[in-house]
């Protein structure tokens, strides 16, 4: 059977009483619709569960917010069946610093009372991971080394046994551990290796060090590496390199209409901290860009040798391989961004709204869900929101515009880190350090 494409999962946890996840959005197989059938009231029915500050998010106009679920340690990537089960991977955490690890898997929550809210949960799983998909009455998980797959049947929150190792072995050491995961209409499962380094130098961020060249951290990462969805006991051999030069994909996502790959992608940082005589604080904060890239067989975009300059809107030569920030050079032939968001926003997932409740403006457009940064001062520290991308003749446009903000401002300093939309239209939104995750609602003017 050729598999449909997959919604993405996010990684959650749940506070005291429920731990759960649920299943990907309408292009994958989903659990039974009676099993959560008092999960989806209308709009205007959920509008009255919105927490008065929507949980503590702003939101355009019409726009309000229930709190779905709270104390999801280890949140990550998410999706939602067409029963309003929510199936989210959790990372694995230490509560205690000096304490042992709980292991993360899967969550699956659902609302049985119809109130917007998770009151039951399942959790399970063998190892934590970043993200989880549902595909012919399987769910897919990826721990940092591995892809899994257990099977599950329609309605249930929990496998029908263990699972399969589809792919195991994958590298997991050093930095850009966590594996995103899609699935094509061919049956390829694509998966991001992220880099292990910031910009491949030979002595590891050491100021003026030179880079590698060549880098051999390309030969099996900063990459999206291309496996057999339905074949099991593959190791990174078996798979091949779709689309390389890219430094961290943690959000990946394919297109439910054109069947094509997306991804947005952390860029390098540190360009003052290990270049001062070439680079400013000012372009250590603003530089490089976070770049929103179409994935296809063969595309190349540059890293570690090129970065993508948001003022020259060109890619450039990294200061590693004798670049000044202006010159191009070797970079001249790499692939382009459709966007060059703000530097160190740290995009974490992509999400192409399907849904009808939003206004019409919404449909086929994509949210991208900014982690947020940790490395642009003096400046402001940026990110730690949910952007929307308006769809231009089928395909994601070149504009951008903030649609949820004020995580950085809650107590717990949210995080945003996945998205997923529900079979009413509802957006759900995980947060990687508060624990919470949102469900948006579009209430009316």
């Amino acid at each position: 059977m050729t598999p449909r494409i997959p919604s993405r999962l996010c990684g959650i946890t749940l506070s005291l009483f429920i731990v759960t996840a649920t299943a990907c959005g309408p292009d994958a197989p989903q659990a039974s619709t009676e099993a959560g059938a008092n999960a989806e009231g209308t709009p205007s029915q959920l509008a009255a569960s919105c927490a008065a500050d929507n949980g503590g998010l702003t939101l355009p106009t019409g726009f309000c917010a229930i709190v779905f679920a709270e104390g999801v340690a280890g949140a990550r990537h998410l999706t939602v069946a067409d029963n309003g089960d929510v199936f989210v991977a959790l990372r694995n955490t230490r509560p205690d610093r000096n304490g042992p690890v709980v292991t993360g898997g899967v969550t699956v929550m659902r609302d049985t009372n119809g109130d917007g809210r998770a009151d039951t949960s399942e959790r399970w799983g063998v190892n934590g991971g970043n993200d989880v998909l549902l595909v012919d009455g399987f769910v897919y998980h990826s721990p940092d080394d591995a892809v899994l797959r257990y099977p599950i049947q329609a309605g249930s929150m929990t496998p029908s046994g263990p699972p399969d190792t589809i792919v195991s072995g994958l590298p997991a050491t050093e930095n850009h551990t966590a594996k995103s995961i899609a699935i094509g209409t061919d049956g390829s499962l694509y998966v991001n290796i992220g880099s292990p380094s910031n910009a491949c130098m030979e002595q590891t961020r050491t100021a003026g060090s030179p880079g590698q060249d060549p880098c051999p951290q390309l030969q099996t990462r900063a990459g999206v590496w291309r496996f057999d969805a339905n074949r099991r006991g593959q190791t990174q051999s078996d798979g091949a390199r779709f689309a390389t030069g890219l430094r961290n994909t943690v959000a990946l996502r394919m297109h439910p209409e054109t069947g094509v790959l997306y991804g947005a992608v952390h860029g390098r940082d540190q360009l003052h901290d290990m270049f001062p005589d070439r680079f400013t604080i000012d372009d250590n904060a603003e530089k490089p860009a976070e770049e929103f890239v179409r994935l296809v067989q063969g595309a190349d975009f540059g890293w570690p040798y090129c970065y993508f300059d948001p003022q020259s809107g060109e890619k450039v030569l990294a200061p590693e391989y004798g670049g000044d920030g202006h010159e191009v050079g070797r970079c001249a032939d790499k692939s382009m961004p459709i966007i060059g968001f703000p530097g160190h926003w740290a995009p974490n997932d992509l999400e192409f709204y399907t849904g009808s409740q939003f206004p019409g403006r919404y449909e086929g457009g994509t949210f991208i869900a900014f982690h947020g940064s940790w490395n642009r001062a003096p400046n402001p520290q940026e990110g730690y929101r949910v952007v929307f991308v308006p769809a231009a003749g089928g395909e994601p446009g070149s504009r951008w515009e903030t649609f949820a903000d004020g995580f950085r401002d809650l107590p717990s300093q949210g995080r945003p880190v996945g998205l997923a939309t529900g079979p009413d239209g509802s957006l759900y939104v995980s947060d990687s350090t508060g624990g919470r995750i949102w469900r948006i609602v579009y209430a009316g003017p």
